[in-house]
Formats: C-alpha cells, sequence, structure tokens
C-alpha cells in the first residue's frame, strides 16, 4: 500500500484515535488540534491528557495547531470537527488545501440552520466531493486495537475502495458504500435516539422499552432518509442499525450519557457544563426536528427528544405521549 500526507483535523478522543490508527499503519499523519494545550501535551508526552488520558501515542504522529503546516502538502484530509464548529474551521482551512487532496469526514451531526449534513458543508465551503466514514467504534475501544468494522462512502467505487485501502487494519475492517446521505444521516440521526434510549435507562423503563425505541427510533431514521434521498438498504448497515444499537445501548456513548442523566431529572445545562467532548445529538435533534418538518415525515421519537432539550418538556410526559399516540399498522 501507498504512503500518504494525511491531515487530521480534530484532536478530540476520535480524532486522535484515527490519527493514531493511520500512523502506525504508516502513513504521514498530522493532528491539527484547536486547543494549544492538547497539541503541546502530545508533543512533549505522546498523550491526549484531555480526552485520552490512558493511552500512549505513535511516535510517529506528529501534531501541530498551524493549519497551514496541517493540511498543505496533505493527499488526504480528514474532518473530525464537531459538526456546529466545521463551517468556520475549514473557512480558514480552504486557502491552505492542495488542489488535488481528498477530503473525508468522520464528524455526526446536521448544521443549525442550513440543516445541511458535514460533508455537504464541506463541500460548500471547498467546492470538492467528500466521502464519509461512519460506523459502531467507540474511540476508547478502537484505539487500544479492538475489532470494529465501519463504512467508507463516496459518490463512486474507485474513491470508496481507495479510502478503503487507506484506513482498513486487522482491528479496523473497513467496508464501502456509493451513498454517502444514507451512511451520513445514519451517523447523526442515531444520535438523537442515543439520547432518547438514555432517558428511558434514565426513568428505569426497563428493557422492552429501549427494545422498542431502537426499532421504532430505525423506522423514523428509515423514513427521512429514504425522503432525502438515501437508500433504505444503508440504514440496515454498519452506519444505520449497528451505530444505533452501540449508541442506544452503551454508557460509552455521550448522548445515551446525556439522555440518562435528563432521564434521573438533572437539567441539560449542567450535564453539558461537565461534559469535556461535544454529544452531537443535542444539536442534532433540533435539525432533524426541522428537517422531519421541511421533508413531511412523520418523527415522533425525534419530536419528543426536540422538546425535551429544547423545550424542557419533562421526560415522563414525552414517553407519555409518545404511548398514547393514535394507534396505527407497523407498515
Amino acid at each position: 500500500m501507498r504512503m500518504e500526507n494525511i491531515s487530521v483535523i480534530g484532536a478530540g478522543s476520535w480524532g486522535t484515535t484515527l490519527a493514531n490508527l493511520l500512523a502506525e499503519k504508516g502513513h504521514c499523519v498530522t493532528l491539527w488540534a484547536f486547543e494549544k494545550d492538547i497539541a503541546d501535551s502530545i508533543r512533549r508526552t505522546r498523550i491526549n491528557q484531555l480526552y485520552l488520558p490512558k493511552v500512549t501515542l505513535s511516535e510517529k504522529l506528529t501534531v501541530t495547531g498551524d493549519m497551514h503546516e496541517a493540511v498543505t502538502n496533505a493527499a488526504y484530509i480528514l474532518n473530525v470537527v464537531p459538526t456546529q464548529f466545521t463551517r468556520p474551521v475549514f473557512s480558514s482551512a480552504v486557502k491552505y488545501i492542495p488542489d488535488n487532496a481528498q477530503i473525508i469526514s468522520a464528524s455526526k451531526g446536521i448544521e443549525h440552520g442550513t440543516l445541511m449534513t458535514v460533508s455537504a458543508i464541506l463541500n460548500d465551503v471547498t467546492k470538492r466531493k467528500v466521502a464519509v466514514l461512519s460506523g459502531p467504534s467507540f474511540a476508547e475501544e478502537v484505539i487500544k486495537k479492538l475489532p470494529a468494522a465501519v463504512t467508507i462512502a463516496a459518490n463512486d467505487r474507485d474513491t470508496a475502495m481507495l479510502l478503503q485501502d487507506v484506513f482498513n487494519t486487522d482491528y479496523f475492517r473497513v467496508y464501502t458504500s456509493t451513498d454517502v446521505l444514507g451512511v451520513e444521516l445514519g451517523g447523526a440521526l442515531k444520535n438523537v435516539m442515543a439520547i432518547a434510549s438514555g432517558i428511558s435507562e434514565g426513568l428505569g423503563l426497563g428493557a422492552s422499552t429501549r427494545a422498542a425505541l431502537i426499532t421504532r427510533g430505525l423506522a423514523e431514521m428509515i423514513r427521512l432518509g429514504v425522503a432525502m434521498g438515501a437508500r433504505e438498504k444503508t440504514f440496515d448497515g454498519l452506519s444505520g442499525l449497528g451505530d444505533l444499537v452501540l449508541t442506544c445501548t452503551s454508557t460509552l456513548s455521550r448522548n445515551y450519557t446525556v439522555g440518562y442523566k435528563l432521564g434521573r431529572g438533572e437539567k441539560l445545562t449542567e450535564i453539558l457544563s461537565q461534559m469535556k467532548m461535544v454529544a452531537e445529538g443535542v444539536a442534532t435533534s433540533k435539525s432533524a426536528y426541522e428537517l422531519s418538518k421541511k421533508h413531511q415525515v412523520e418523527m415522533p421519537i425525534i419530536e419528543q427528544i426536540y422538546k425535551v432539550v429544547n423545550e424542557d418538556k419533562r421526560p415522563f410526559d414525552a414517553v407519555r405521549e409518545l404511548m398514547t399516540r393514535s394507534l396505527k399498522a407497523e407498515y
């Protein structure tokens, strides 16, 4: 395999994990960190003290806070910046990006206002096609080389296969897709469903409730995805059902944790103030709700989570409203 210059933009837990994976594979990787203390910490100790404090990173990994240094020679640029910050970060980076660089996004969310997915934001800023990496993968597990499987989606099969080769390892198995929108929507919408699942657990509602939420949540994701032009089959795969199950059933999920604490009666502002990392589902709940209205798609779980997160609705009242809706056929 040809070794490439790769820039990873965003030094949170997932960005650091992917940068380390690529560096250990032999690529020449530069990790861009917004926070100066993170860049200094990695350079000095080989540890990202804020996000992965127990992991020693590869000596081959370069870290910088200088965007020009990060991207100017890159053949591949991987975005791992939280969704709501992607546009300003890449607006400052675009003047340094080489003409032939391939951009890949590993962020999961939908931008407020524009209702764009992350690849659409990046396309809007850089005027080039963007691939997407998504699937059930916690940074805390991948960094330990525990087996995981994900999907890389690109507009054409050849690009997807090329990127598959760039990212695949003996513990990080990469499948390909040409449904960029479907793969990306699955990754974004499952975060809102994870908040719902966490609320259910926080309220003590049991395993049957969680199973219902996952199943009906997937149905909502499919309805919106198909209405927007994605393929229904994509949501049965790793970036849809796979990621949905992971984030709805594990305490490693930031979104699940937010939901659990909401279900236990904590206030959202207090929950978020205690978190080091971004729970994308909080912001995505508003964008997803607005997308459902725009495309006239019924998404009752999304609607209730939007109201809990954005209108301070009591979680138990949201559950009761979901359970007392008019009866209907499953399909």
